[in-house]
């Protein structure tokens, strides 16, 4: 399981914030997306701990906490949603007449 980090400051690196959590135990991987068309970082990231006590304790410290001039939101990651192959607005492909 991963936690999800949350209003990030767009100036914060995958250090400084691996340097953060490994206050509250061994950070094994931490994340963070940036926008295709920028690069730049896009306000959330994810980290992964070596142990569910560490997770908690990390998330029970955090969030809410003032850093990098930002409160945090620091929670649980919830699964990622399977997304549709599919680019025609949500309409199933049954939907369509056809008319010859």
């Amino acid at each position: 399981m991963s936690i999800y980090v949350g209003n990030l400051s767009y100036d914060v690196t995958e250090a400084d914030l691996s340097s953060i959590f490994a206050e509250y135990g061994s950070v094994k991987r931490v994340q963070l997306p940036t926008d295709r068309e920028t690069g730049r970082v896009r306000g959330f990231g994810f980290v992964e701990m070596s142990a569910d006590a560490e997770e908690t304790a990390a998330i029970e410290a955090l969030d809410g906490a003032e850093w990098m001039g930002r409160d945090l939101k620091v929670n649980k990651a919830k699964p990622r949603e399977e997304r549709s192959s599919f680019g025609g607005g949500g309409r199933r492909s049954d939907s369509f007449s056809r008319n010859y």
